[in-house]
Order: C-alpha cells, then sequence, then structure tokens
C-alpha cells in the first residue's frame, strides 16, 4: 500500500511523540507498505520569528509569508526541523532521507493569488518518479513543506495541502494526518468518528471548525474527490497504531469520507 503520513509541527515540538511516531515507521516498511512523511513546523517557525522580532498573520489559517518569513521558514522546516525528524526515523533503523520541495525538483508551486499571501504558494507538480526510486533503494522520503516555484522562488505551502496533493499524485491508498488534537469536533466539543465531506461546508458556515483545522479540512476532501482511497486525521499521541491502519480497526480520531 501506498501511504502519506503527515505530521504537524505541534507534534514536532514533543521529543516523546516524535519518538513514537518514528517508531511506527519501521512496521509500516516492513509490512511492506510504502511511505511519504510530509511535515509542517508552524509552532516552531512562529517561536523563530518571534524571537527575531518579526509578527506572525494568519489568514483561514494560512500564514502570510513575505520574504523574510520565507527565509526563516526554509531555515527551520527544511533545516532543524526536517533533519531531526529523518534522524529519529533513522535511529530506529529505517534509512529515511531528508528533502525539501526543491530537491529533485519533488513539489512545484505557484504562487496563491486568491487572496495574496506573499510567498505562500499552491502545489502544481510532484515528481513521483522521484519518489518511487526512494522506495525502491528501500528509502522514507521525508518532506517540509516547502516548494520551489517555476519563477525560481521557494514558496511555503501549507503542510496538510501538501500532503493532500503527494497522496494524490502517488496514487495513495491512505492519507493520515497526525495532529496535536483527538480529531475534528463537532458544536459539543465530542469527536466525530466518520465525517462526510457534504457536512464540512455546514461546520466552517456555523464556526464549527476554524483555524488550521479549515486548510486540513479542504486537503482531505480534495484528497478523496481525486481518487485517494482513506483519508483519517489521527491524534498524534495515538502514532503506535500507524503499523495496525490496514488490518485492525482504529477507534481513535477522525474518519473523513466521501459518501
Amino acid at each position: 500500500m501506498k501511504l502519506v503520513v503527515k505530521i504537524g509541527g505541534a507534534a514536532l515540538d514533543n521529543k516523546e511523540l516524535v519518538k513514537k511516531f518514528a517508531a511506527a515507521i519501521p512496521g509500516l516498511c516492513q509490512e511492506g507498505h510504502q511511505i511519504v512523511v510530509v511535515h509542517g513546523g508552524g509552532a516552531a517557525l512562529s517561536r523563530t520569528l518571534k524571537q527575531l522580532g518579526c509578527e506572525t498573520t494568519f489568514v483561514n489559517g494560512l500564514r502570510v509569508t513575505d520574504s523574510l518569513t520565507r527565509d526563516v521558514a526554509i531555515m527551520v522546516l527544511a533545516g532543524q526541523l526536517n533533519k531531526q525528524l529523518v534522524a529519529a526515523i533513522g535511529a530506529t533503523g529505517q534509512p529515511a532521507i531528508g528533502l525539501c520541495g526543491g530537491d529533485l525538483g519533488m513539489f512545484r508551486a505557484s504562487k496563491k493569488q486568491s487572496p495574496d499571501l506573499g510567498f505562500v504558494g499552491e502545489i502544481r507538480a510532484v515528481n513521483t518518479e522521484a519518489i518511487q526510486r526512494l522506495w525502491s533503494a528501500g528509502m522514507v522520503p521525508v518532506v517540509s513543506s516547502l516548494a520551489l516555484g517555476y519563477d525560481g522562488e521557494y514558496y511555503n505551502v501549507n503542510a496538510d495541502q501538501t500532503a493532500s496533493a503527494c497522496a494524490i499524485a502517488c496514487g495513495a491508498h491512505a492519507l493520515i494526518y497526525l495532529t496535536d488534537v483527538s480529531g475534528v469536533k463537532d458544536a459539543d466539543g465530542r469527536v466525530i468518528r466518520w465525517l462526510d465531506i457534504k457536512a464540512i461546508p455546514r461546520m466552517v458556515e456555523q464556526a464549527t471548525v476554524s483555524g488550521g483545522m479549515l486548510p486540513k479540512l479542504e486537503a482531505c476532501t480534495s484528497a478523496l474527490k481525486k481518487g485517494v482511497t482513506r483519508v483519517r486525521i489521527l491524534p498524534a499521541s495515538s502514532a503506535e497504531v500507524l503499523p495496525e491502519f490496514f488490518t485492525h480497526r482504529i477507534d481513535c480520531g477522525t474518519e473523513v469520507i466521501a459518501s
């Protein structure tokens, strides 16, 4: 099975969660699954920007990215966080290779036009041939959510949307989002076990979901509509269940479905 797993920036801040996640990867590979790990790093990026005296602004869950913010994103996402995650997976004995969208032309992007958020991009192409070569070599690609524009500029891309684009391009059987929350919640704060994409617009209209969950659910919807078989939002604290994803019932998190 082809599997794209996205781990969020808040989870990456927790060393124990990263270790738990990394420990799950060899089991998946030993079962013959082909995996791409996509990561964000919003928490660490915001923290670094604050240390540099830079303000952070979000619009509908997306970070407004001027040239300085973009350069800091390259440093934090493609540098520090990417290499820490690669090291954690490598420590389990599973070979992994860290990349950003510019490496091997993995992700190509164009500037997001509406709204204009600066150096924020939308994925337009994925180098699936390069991913297949890495899989054939027994490696797990670990990709930060930065893409190279056709204009030669790097663009910050929402990691949820990056993972969705990757899953669609690869023909993934499953797309899993590991988050710092227990799942998508209804108006009463209860985790929704099965969420039909038809219900999402009304939840957005009623502000039942907001902030970072908006681009995540948009990405889930896109993946399901474009051929990804399963999409699941799981708490990162339950990362140990990943090797059982295709063989056992998993009761935590939210399964997003297209009826």
